[in-house]
C-alpha cells in the first residue's frame, strides 16, 4: 500500500509527466463540470427551495466522512470512504450539480482527515469530478426520464452510471500510479478494482433505495442511514480486526507484521525523499530469571510497564513493537525528526535506567541493543531487522548497552557463507589442500634459545588467495565448520611436532582454540586420541585460551580445561591484559604461561603506561610461578627491556615473520650453525 507521504509527493525522475498530467485531470474535470452542468441545469427556484431531504442527505455524506475507516482490504486506497452512496442517490434525484457539490465537500473534508496535500486534493476532487460528469451522462443516456421513479431501466442506468464513475475514477488513479511506480495502469486498475469492487457494487446498490426514500420522506432519508452506516459498522469491525492482527494483545503494542508494514511504508517515504530510518532492537537481559524466580505474570506485568514507558513521550511517527518475550522494535526516520540513530539508541537506554515497581517487588531492568539504519546497512525489511538483530547480538556479547551493525558482525552474509562452504569442502578430504599452518618461533630471551612456536592458521581460497586468519576464525566459529578446521589444525600441528622431535628439535608447539572447542566435551578425548596416535609428549602441546572464550560460558570451559590440563597439555592464557576478569581467571585455571598481548610490548620503550602493565604482568608471572610470553617483540630495544624484567620468552618479527614449515626448519638449521 503507498504510503501517506508517498502519496503527497512527486516521483523523482519525471516529476514534469506527473505534474501535468494532473493539471489536465484538473482541466478536464473543470471543462467537463461546467459543460454537464449547464446541460443538466441546477435546483428550480434556487437553493432556498431546495427540500430538507437534500440537506439531511448532503450532511450524511459528510458525517460519514468525519472518521474514516483504514482499513488493508483496499488495495490502494488509504480509507473505505462511503459518500458514493449519497453522491449517486443525490444526482439521480436531484441532478448533477447538486451531487458534484456534496462530493466535492465530502473530499474535501477526507482530505483534511488524512492529511493530503494541496495538490492531492486538487487531483482526488478533480478526477472524482470528471467521473460523476462521465457517470451523469451514462445515467442520462438510459434513463428514460430524469425524475427518479424507481423503474427497472432508471435502476439499470442506476448501476451502469455506478460502474462508470469507479472505472473512471479507478483508471485515472491508476495512470497517476503509473506515473510513479512505473507500473502499467491497465494492471493498476484491474489491481485497484479486485480489491474495491465489493464495496463499491454495494455503494452502487444502496443508493436507489435511498434515493426512493428521499423521494418519499425525509425520516425514510434518516432511517436509511442505519444500513448504510452498517455497511461503514461492517468496514470499521474489518479494520478493528485487522489491527488486532497486527498488534500485540498483551502490551497494545504493534506486533512483527505490523512492524514491518510500518518499517516498509518508512522506507517507501524515505527511498523517495533520500532521507534514513532507523530500526532498533532490544533484548532484555535476564528476562527469563523474572518469570523462573517471580512467575509470569508478573513478567506480563514488567512488559506492559516497558510498554507504557517506551510509548510515554515519544516523537510522532516513532514507532514501537513487541516482538514477542523479551525482544522490543523501534523505528524512527528522519522525516519524524530522527536526527542520530545512536542518540534513539541512548534514549531506550535512558528509560531502562530506573527500576520498575510491580507491587512489594522493585526490578531492575537492562538490555542490549542492536541498530541497523537505512540506507547504509540495509535496503529492505529484512535486511534492516536481521542486521539490527545482529548487532544486538554483537552489544550483548560485548557486555554493552548498543552498538551499531557493522558487517564485520555478520557471520552468515552471503559472502561468508560462499566462504563457508569452500572452507567445508577443503576440509572434507584430509588430504585436500588449501588449510595449512605457518609457524613463529618463541624465543628464550636469557640466552636465545628457540623453545617452541605458535602455529598460525593459513587458508588459501582458490579465487580469493590467502584469506585473513581473523575473517575465518570469524566465519567458521558460529556453525560445524570449527570443528572440523581444529582438528585439522591439531593433526597437521601434532605432525609437525613428531617432525620436529624426529629432527632432533625438542620444541613445544602453542595451538589456538575457539569458544566453540572449550565447551565441547569431545574435544579431550578427540585431543587425547591424537596425540596417542602421534606419539607425542602432551607437555609439548601448549593450547591458548582467550579470556572471552573463558567468559562464554565459564563452568564449562572450566571444567574442559582443568581436563585437558590434567592430560598434561599446557595452558596458555592468550591476549592477556586484554580482558576484564584475569586475576579472578589466574586464580581459578591450571595456567602454565601467560602472554602479553602485542599491543603493549610494541611501544613499551615509547608508553611509559604500556611499560607498567607489561613489567607489572611480569613481576605477576613471577610471583604465580608461571612463564611470561611476549608478543610482537619487533626491535632489539623492546628484546632487550623484556630481558631486563625477567620476560621468559619473546615471539614477534625481531626474531623472525611467521613461516611455512620447511621455512621453519631451515631457519633453525640456521639458528644451530649460529650457535
Amino acid at each position: 500500500m503507498a504510503t501517506t507521504l508517498m502519496r503527497n509527493t512527486a516521483p523523482k525522475e519525471h516529476p514534469g509527466r506527473y505534474y501535468g498530467f494532473m493539471s489536465a485531470v484538473a482541466v478536464a474535470a473543470i471543462v467537463g463540470a461546467g459543460y454537464t452542468a449547464a446541460r443538466s441545469g441546477a435546483f428550480e427556484g434556487g437553493l432556498l427551495s431546495v427540500p430538507f431531504a437534500f440537506w439531511l442527505v448532503a450532511g450524511l455524506a459528510l458525517i460519514a466522512e468525519f472518521r474514516p475507516t483504514r482499513w488493508g482490504g483496499l488495495w490502494m486506497s488509504p480509507i473505505a470512504s462511503i459518500y458514493l452512496v449519497y453522491v449517486l442517490a443525490t444526482m439521480i434525484t436531484w441532478g448533477f450539480l447538486p451531487a458534484l457539490v456534496v462530493q466535492s465537500g465530502a473530499i474535501v473534508l477526507l482530505s483534511v482527515q488524512i492529511q493530503s496535500s494541496a495538490w492531492r486534493m486538487i487531483f482526488n476532487v478533480s478526477q472524482q469530478g470528471f467521473a460523476l460528469c462521465v457517470a451523469w451522462n451514462v445515467w442520462n443516456a438510459i434513463a428514460p426520464s430524469p425524475a427518479w421513479s424507481g423503474s427497472a431501466l432508471q435502476l439499470l442506468a442506476v448501476f451502469a452510471a455506478g460502474t462508470a464513475w469507479t472505472l473512471t475514477s479507478s483508471a485515472l488513479v491508476a495512470v497517476r500510479q503509473s506515473l510513479r511506480t512505473g507500473i502499467g495502469w491497465g494492471d493498476l486498475t484491474l489491481q485497484w478494482l479486485r480489491s474495491e469492487w465489493a464495496l463499491r457494487a454495494t455503494q452502487v446498490a444502496i443508493a436507489p433505495i435511498l434515493a426512493t426514500a428521499a423521494m418519499s420522506s425525509w425520516w425514510l432519508v434518516a432511517a436509511s442511514a442505519i444500513p448504510i452506516f452498517s455497511v461503514y459498522r461492517i468496514l470499521q469491525t474489518a479494520a478493528d480486526r485487522e489491527r488486532e492482527a497486527d498488534h500485540d494483545p498483551l502490551t497494545g503494542l504493534l506486533n512483527r507484521k505490523g512492524f514491518q508494514q510500518v518499517v516498509d511504508g518508512k522506507l517507501a517515504d524515505a527511498a523517495e525523499t533520500e532521507t534514513a530510518v532507523a530500526v532498533l532492537i532490544l533484548d532484555l537481559d535476564r528476562f527469563a530469571d523474572v518469570n523462573s524466580a517471580l512467575g509470569h505474570e508478573v513478567g506480563d506485568q514488567l512488559l506492559v510497564e516497558l510498554a507504557k514507558r517506551f510509548t510515554t513521550d515519544i516523537p510522532k511517527g516513532k514507532k514501537i513493537a513487541h516482538l514477542g518475550g523479551d525482544e522490543f522494535a523501534f523505528v524512527w526516520s528522519e522525516l519524524d525528526g530522527m536526527t542520530d540513530p545512536m542518540e534513539c539508541a541512548r534514549e531506550i537506554r535512558a528509560r531502562l535506567d530506573a527500576p520498575i515497581v510491580l507491587g512489594d517487588v522493585s526490578l531492575e531492568v537492562d538490555g542490549s541493543v542492536g541498530i541497523a539504519v537505512f540506507p547504509d546497512d540495509g535496503a529492505d525489511f529484512q535486511t534492516l531487522f536481521r542486521h539490527a538483530d545482529i548487532a544486538m547480538y554483537e552489544s550483548k556479547q560485548r557486555a554493552g548497552s548498543y552498538t551499531r551493525y557493522g558487517a564485520e558482525f555478520d557471520h552468515h552474509s552471503p559472502e561468508r557463507l560462499h566462504l563457508l562452504g569452500d572452507l567445508r569442502r577443503a576440509l572434507d578430504h584430509p588430504d585436500a589442500p588449501g588449510v595449512n599452518l605457518f609457524y613463529q618461533p618463541q624465543v628464550r630471551l636469557v640466552d636465545g634459545e628457540v623453545v617452541g612456536a605458535e602455529a598460525l592458521l593459513r587458508y588459501s581460497h582458490p579465487e580469493r588467495g590467502v584469506v585473513n586468519p581473523a575473517e575465518i576464525i570469524e566465519t567458521a566459529e558460529h556453525s560445524s565448520v570449527m570443528r572440523m578446521l581444529t582438528e585439522r589444525v591439531v593433526d597437521i600441528a601434532l605432525r609437525q611436532l613428531r617432525s620436529w622431535r624426529e629432527s632432533g628439535y625438542d620444541l613445544r608447539m602453542a595451538v589456538n582454540v575457539s569458544v566453540r572447542d572449550l565447551q565441547s566435551p569431545e574435544f579431550t578425548d578427540f585431543l587425547t586420541e591424537r596425540i596417542d596416535a602421534y606419539g607425542v609428549n602432551a607437555k609439548r602441546l601448549q593450547l591458548e585460551i582467550t579470556e572471552s572464550a573463558l567468559m562464554a560460558d565459564p563452568r564449562r570451559v572450566l571444567q574442559n580445561v582443568q581436563r585437558l590440563s590434567d592430560l598434561g597439555v599446557g595452558i596458555s592464557l592468550d591476549d592477556f591484559g586484554t580482558g576484564f576478569s584475569s586475576m579472578q581467571h589466574l586464580r581459578r585455571l591450571p595456567v602454565t604461561e601467560i602472554k602479553i598481548d602485542k599491543s603493549f610490548v610494541t611501544t613499551l620503550c615509547d608508553d611509559p603506561d604500556n611499560a607498567a602493565i607489561v613489567n607489572t604482568v611480569i613481576d605477576l608471572g613471577r610471583a604465580l610461578d608461571v612463564e611470561v610470553v611476549a608478543e610482537g617483540v619487533e626491535d632489539e630495544g623492546v628484546r632487550k627491556q623484556l630481558e631486563d624484567w625477567g620476560c621468559h620468552a619473546g615471539q614477534g618479527w625481531h626474531f623472525a615473520k611467521p613461516m611455512s614449515a620447511d621455512a621453519f626448519e631451515r631457519w633453525m638449521a640456521d639458528q644451530r650453525k649460529k650457535n
